[in-house]
């Protein structure tokens, strides 16, 4: 069919779902279908006709249906919302069947009886945003039906829904201001509301290998997942009585997130086949049905408990990064002026990750406007002693020392208002390091890893102080494990970059070559930083590759024109036996002078 032949018009779309269906199902199928069968037979139908809607499809618990007019179809689900309310007074609640509804005026495709495009699928993911027992409209259907009908709207501000490119601005039908709504609090109960942290609830994985002996292992992963996360500070987690009320269901990830309250759900299998097991973990934005993250594992099942360990450890590893690039994106997207003191920190580390100097003043600023929004906010003021840090390591400050004096100030003040925030330990760690006390340096990072055991950037850092304490093959598994836990991670680049350092400082310069042309080709070593180029042209001028290290050398002039070997050694003091000997000869060999 050609564009030309499309037939389209313009329609009030009105899409509904039950609430909790799946749960009503669960507990009784036989019993919950009659009951919507009856609701929709005796009043549903009937309130649609009145309103001169069109039924368009019924979708097992769903109902699309299509109005020449906005407000008709308001006027419809304020009737439906209110007649439901009624006809549930004398329901247990946990039996009740109540609507969500969304309306949306918009173009739509016409084929026969049925509606496309996207104005029925707006209609269906705001209403995915509403309350139970609540209506909620796009901007385009609130400009037509405000002034217009007895009911008051609440603004929601704008919302990304799956597959619409460009956020909807959504307003919510404030139901307590319809004439002749039920005034008793449990006709509509709202589902909780989100908390100010990132919410997430873990589902009981599955057991999919028919082995009932591994019911436990996969109940096991699923509670050890809800420990570790609840150990993120800034993480708001479900607790495991209430998720795992879901378990051995078929469940609809939107529909759990929305009765839990929470942004974000992960959720899980298991599969044995001999001695191996395959596990499959994926995080979903509810908000919109998005995939965030999603990985599968292959593993030998030898020591079980060993297992379980190990794979909490990579998951909440995994998840930690993601979640948080997730959120970074979230409030990047926001008004400036909008920003709330968790949305001001976010959106800080969004400027920090970029690395670049203005960035990083950029990211200072807002993790200051955090704390002055939330004084008690710990990990704000650790992320900026860590931006501190950045200005330092990355060759941007002016003062050095008085950078660091800052950084560290800001390091105390997140331990004096949390002693067990992972991040807080961190930066102080980082602090240390460059100022040559690395004792000190790896007992806060290995403290910082007490308290997070899957915090890669912790793991990189300490990798980082191995490195000049001389402990190189330390440093190598600590800087693996940081790869391995956030193979995604902001900071991979510079992780590998000092991979390559250790390696040149063991003289293994073919694997420190490898690992510098990893570090050079991630995105965020453009501007981060002179390091990966610098790593590299130590390695290539190792192996006597000079034009190579020559042009190596040349790309960190680039981000750095007043690079020298003092200030190298300044930036990196080491107690090392023999120093930066061979990081130095390699540097030297590429051209770099004194």
């Amino acid at each position: 069919m050609s564009r030309e032949d499309v037939e389209r018009r313009l329609a009030a779309i009105l899409s509904a779902d039950v609430v909790g269906y799946s749960r009503l199902m669960a507990d009784d199928e036989a019993g919950t279908h009659a009951a919507l069968k009856a609701h929709r037979a005796e009043f549903v139908d009937a309130t649609i006709a009145e309103h001169h809607g069109r039924i368009v499809k019924l979708i097992g618990d769903g109902a699309l249906v299509e109005f020449a007019s906005v407000v008709n179809s308001v006027a419809c689900a304020i009737d439906i919302q209110r007649g439901m309310a009624e006809r549930n007074r004398d329901v247990p609640k946990d039996r009740r069947i109540r609507f969500r509804i969304g309306i949306n005026l918009g173009d739509v495709i016409i084929e026969g009886d049925d509606i496309y495009g996207d104005g029925v699928n707006i209609a269906s993911r705001i209403e995915a945003l509403a309350e139970p027992g609540g209506i909620c409209l796009s901007d385009d259907a609130y400009r037509q039906a405000r002034g217009r009908l007895d009911v008051a709207f609440e603004d929601m501000g704008e919302h990304a829904v799956k597959n619409i490119p460009d956020p909807i601005r959504v307003f919510r039908v404030e139901l307590a201001h319809a004439a002749g709504e039920i005034d008793s609090e449990d006709d509509v109960v709202a589902a909780p509301a989100l908390s100010a942290k990132p919410s997430i609830a873990v589902l009981p994985f599955d057991n999919m290998s028919g082995d009932p002996e591994q019911e436990y292992f996969a109940d096991g992963i699923s509670e050890d997942l809800i420990t570790a996360l609840s150990r993120i500070h800034w993480f708001f987690v479900i607790a495991r009585n209430s998720t795992f009320t879901y378990k051995g269901r078929a469940v609809n990830v939107t529909e759990v997130a929305r009765d839990l309250g929470v942004r974000y759900v992960l959720e899980g299998s298991l599969r044995k086949a001999g001695n191996r097991v395959r596990i499959t973990a994926q995080l979903i934005d509810a908000t919109t049905g998005n995939h965030v993250w999603a990985e599968h594992y292959d593993r030998e099942l030898a020591d079980i408990f060993a297992l379980q360990d190990e794979m909490t450890q990579t998951i909440v590893g995994a998840v930690e990064p993601e979640l948080s690039a997730a959120e970074r994106e979230r409030a990047a997207h926001k008004p400036p002026d909008n920003l709330d003191a968790w949305e001001s920190y976010q959106r800080g580390l969004w400027h920090m990750w970029r690395f670049t100097k203005d960035d990083n003043a950029e990211a200072q600023s807002l993790l200051r406007r955090a704390q002055e929004l939330d004084p008690g906010f710990a990990i704000a003021y650790a992320y900026e002693s860590y931006a501190h840090f950045l200005d330092v390591i990355l060759g941007y400050a002016e003062a050095p020392g008085a950078c660091l004096a800052s950084a560290l100030a800001a390091a105390n003040e997140a331990l004096a208002l949390d002693d067990k925030e992972p991040v807080a330990h961190f930066a102080q760690g980082r602090v240390y390091m460059v100022q040559g006390k690395h004792a000190a340096s790896i007992a806060a990072l290995e403290t910082s890893l007490e308290f997070n055991p899957s915090f890669a950037q912790a793991c990189h850092g300490l990798g980082f102080a191995f490195a000049l304490a001389g402990r190189l093959e330390d440093s190598a598994d600590m800087l693996d494990r940081g790869i391995r836990l956030s193979p995604h991670d902001p900071l991979l680049f510079a992780t590998e970059t000092i991979r390559s350092f250790s390696c040149t400082l063991q003289h293994q310069h073919e694997a420190a070559a490898e690992w510098a042309l990893r570090a050079v080709r991630r995105p965020q070593a453009v501007g981060g930083g002179y390091w990966p180029y610098a790593a590299l042209a130590a390695a290539l001028g190792n192996l006597g590759k000079t034009e190579e290290a020559e042009a190596a050398l040349a790309s960190a002039f680039k981000q750095k024109p007043d690079l020298s070997l003092a200030y190298v050694i300044k930036t990196l003091p080491t107690t090392q036996l023999d120093g930066l000997g061979p990081y130095l000869d390699g540097l030297r060999a590429a051209g770099l002078t004194a």
